[in-house]
């Protein structure tokens, strides 16, 4: 068995979400573009302890007794159906927790990866996505990504069917935390009482996400549900939006329930120069 593993889980974009009404079953489906970008935490797994143990630390902040990492290694254990070796896992955080990038679901299947190395086991498809079922919806995306985690797809269901396409490497991304959360349960709840309203939103047809994906940033009409509930709660992230379009951003929105505003932009030097622009307004910016 392998001392020590090392492992990126890198975060994603929605561009686009569409969130349709509630189902009968309390649960709303989605249709959406995901795209990992070239920001990661990291993930160290290392053999320690009693067997059938696994015990996680992060450097940010506590996480919850149960979280997506236990959940991973419960689940994993139950489809093999052996006992594990015990693991500590440690977790350097760079994701912010809560801002819609899917920082605990991408540490689950960078988790995953590793377990399957120190435990020389090789799952397909299938069982990658029932442990997915068992962790969490956007982790499905990220079990369907290609080895270096990395990858790009049309997602919809509640996150289930995940239907890969190429991922474009031509984009320059500006990340801002706006410095507010908004819970996923919120999130939902304010989606649902916008639907109660009688409003609507003009959304691409699902047909019509991976033509306009590949097209021209500046004609991107992808729509987010998330964006204009949550906005409207919280001033700040239409705040975030505005500037990134001041600063010179082709396309800008909210990523996921929030709270991370995204802008992109011709060139990596046009998105450091607003990056550049914007430290000064906003304490956290990252050019991708």
């Amino acid at each position: 068995m392998l001392d020590e593993i090392c492992v990126a889980a890198p975060a994603k974009i929605n561009l686009g979400l569409k969130v349709l009404p509630k189902r009968q079953d309390g649960f709303h489906e989605i249709e959406s573009i995901f795209s990992t970008i070239g920001f990661a935490d990291e993930i160290i797994v290392k053999p320690e302890g009693k067997r059938n143990t696994c015990t996680v630390e992060c450097d940010l902040f506590k996480l919850p007794e149960q979280n997506t990492i236990t959940l991973t290694y419960d689940a994993f254990k139950k489809l093999v159906n052996e006992d594990l070796p015990g693991l500590k896992v440690s977790i350097r955080k760079k994701i912010p927790s809560g801002g819609g990038l899917g920082g605990g679901s991408s540490d689950a299947a960078a988790f995953l990866n590793a377990l399957c190395l120190l435990c020389r086991v090789t799952l397909d498809r299938e069982q990658l996505n029932l442990i997915a079922s068992m962790v969490g919806s956007d982790v499905f995306f990220f079990v369907n990504c290609d080895k270096s985690g990395e990858g790009a797809a049309i997602v919809t269901g509640r996150g289930e069917f995940v239907e890969k396409i190429q991922r474009r490497k031509d984009l320059h991304y500006l990340l801002l935390f706006p410095g507010v959360h908004s819970s996923t349960k919120e999130a939902y709840d304010l989606v649902d009482k916008f639907y109660e309203s009688g409003d609507k939103l003009d959304y691409p047809a699902l047909a019509d996400l991976e033509g306009i994906y590949n097209g021209e940033v500046s004609r991107w009409n992808f729509v987010n549900t998330f964006t204009k509930v949550i906005a409207g709660k919280y001033p700040v992230i239409e705040q975030a939006i505005l500037a990134l379009k001041k600063s010179g951003a082709l396309y800008t929105d909210m990523s996921g329930s929030g709270s991370t505003v995204f802008g992109l932009f011709a060139t990596a030097e046009d998105a450091i120069k607003a990056r550049n622009t914007l430290s000064g307004s906003w304490n956290v910016c990252y050019c991708v």
